[in-house]
């Protein structure tokens, strides 16, 4: 029994010290284990620097951006039944369907966003929100409605400017889109899902990103200039048009794409940057079109693999892969194989910088241009061209639609009117290689509206056409009596 008292005496003593040698080292532990409890992970307190970078609210930006932010309503007519393009007519469609082919084709409305930019009535948005439009409405935040007129586009870096009659309008100040930083508070101001004056949102997440979302088209003078800025506040359709800006409301970007599986905001967006804007809006409004710069170079992103195959010690600029014969570039003296480092004062070192920059410019300007040769820098004065290679400003394009067509048209006769029912029209004749031929329609195809529009003579039909940007919709009926729809793009 006296063993087994010893025996359970020493079993206490030992669990006892453990306790307490525990307790000593707990209260001894060094407070900058990497086991912090919750409590104690660090936060940012006032007076810490970084948490001065951030406002404490996005009130006065949001009240001097609200009211220029407009909702845009582009009204469009649906495409009718269609296989593929141009429509398809199916013979079989009236007995089975039991209505005409195509049916009647509904207006459809499309919603986006745009930004008022003078107290006169003019605002920016994206040309793929009213591309496609017959008619044009905005709708200010104040609840007033104004019909827009189109004043011209600017595909290549998806812009276009309208204009309303009204005077004393609240407008948005331009920022400057160089000065925008990356980690900067910003707001996205827009209409997304017809939600009207909704305010957003983030930091800019990046700039001069290149998402390949414009289309390239060189036959119809569409040459993508992509160098977004990207933001994860929150972008949604809808938002198109609208305007991204920074703390003190100054316009820095028009909110243009989403980057979603969805369709929906997934983390981020993409703007346009102001300082392209300015310079687009500023040609339309002098010229009519925008008048665009080129350097004449073909440009390459530099990377470790281009740098270890041509021996550069780093990878900062844009490698010249080839020259424009008697391009700007290689009159000037830049060779294939310089390494672009600067147009004027501005770095650049990607091909999205580089393609922001000159599109700053208009042909017949000067500027200089960095670049690298051998290990050493030259600066090169370089004289900018347009599209046609010389250095003169383009006048608008003034092309007449009809001739697009590729026909020509005689009235309709006063007994055929009678006897299709219909009173007035357009009637096809000598149908040559063009826009009707290539959507299917045959000669003797009476054209009685386009968009809507009642046709009764060229002069209607060169009307309803002009300053057409996208899809259009022709409707007529066929000496035998049989009414069709057709649509294509100008």
């Amino acid at each position: 029994m006296k063993k087994l008292a010893m025996l359970f005496f020493a079993a206490f003593l030992g669990a006892a010290l453990s306790l307490g040698i525990y307790d000593l080292i707990k209260k001894e532990q060094p407070r900058n284990s990497n086991f912090l409890p919750l409590s104690q992970v660090p936060y940012l307190q006032a007076g810490n620097p970084l948490n001065n970078q951030a406002p404490k609210d996005f009130v006065a930006a949001a009240e001097n951006t609200v009211h220029c932010v407009v909702h845009v309503k582009s009204t469009y007519e649906s495409e009718p039944y269609r296989m593929g393009s141009p429509f398809f007519y199916d013979p079989f469609r009236d007995f089975f369907r039991g209505q005409p082919f195509g049916g009647t084709p509904q207006p459809q409305v499309s919603s986006g966003s745009g930004v008022i930019i003078s107290g006169d009535g003019y605002i920016v948005t994206n040309n793929h929100v009213i591309s496609r439009a017959s008619k044009v409405e905005v709708v200010l935040n104040d609840k007033r409605t104004f019909t827009a007129d189109v004043v011209g586009t600017d595909p290549s870096t998806d812009l276009a400017l309208l204009k309303v009659k009204a005077n004393n309008l609240p407008y948005v100040l331009y920022g400057n889109s160089d000065d925008a930083k990356v980690g900067e508070w910003v707001l996205a101001v827009g209409n997304p899902f017809n939600l009207t004056s909704t305010v957003t949102a983030g930091i800019i997440s990046a700039k001069a990103r290149n998402i390949n979302i414009i289309e390239n088209n060189p036959d119809k003078g569409q040459f993508p200039i992509e160098s977004f800025i990207q933001t994860d506040a929150a972008i949604n359709p809808g938002n198109s048009g609208g305007a991204l800006v920074n703390t003190s409301g100054q316009l820095i970007g028009i909110n243009t794409a989403i980057a979603s599986n969805t369709g929906s905001y997934a983390g981020y967006g993409f703007a346009i940057p102001v300082n392209i804007v300015r310079k687009v809006v500023n040609d339309l409004v002098e010229f009519g079109t925008v008048q665009r710069a080129f350097l004449g170079v073909s440009i390459r992103d530099l990377d470790s693999k281009l740098a270890t195959e041509k021996g550069l010690k780093d990878m900062k600029g844009v490698y010249v892969m080839g020259l424009t014969e008697k391009g700007a570039a290689e009159l000037a003296g830049i060779k294939e194989g310089d390494i672009i480092t600067r147009i004027g004062n501005a770095d650049v070192n990607n091909t999205s910088e580089l393609m922001e920059q000159v599109s700053r410019y208009r042909p017949g300007d000067k500027i200089t241009v960095s670049v690298v040769r051998g290990g050493n820098e030259k600066v090169i004065p370089v004289t900018l061209k347009n599209k046609m290679n010389d250095t003169k400003l383009v006048e608008k394009e003034i092309i007449e639609p009809v001739k697009l067509l590729g026909a020509s048209f005689e009235k309709v006769g006063e007994s055929e009117r009678k006897k299709l029912g219909i009173d007035g029209g357009l009637k096809v004749v000598d149908l040559e290689a063009g826009k009707l031929r290539s959507a299917g329609i045959k000669e003797g195809f009476i054209i009685t509206g386009v968009d809507k529009k009642k046709i009764n003579s060229v002069e209607d039909l060169a009307k309803a056409l002009e300053n057409k940007q996208g899809g259009i919709l022709i409707e007529g009926i066929y000496p035998n009596g049989m009414r069709a729809y057709y649509g294509f793009g100008l």
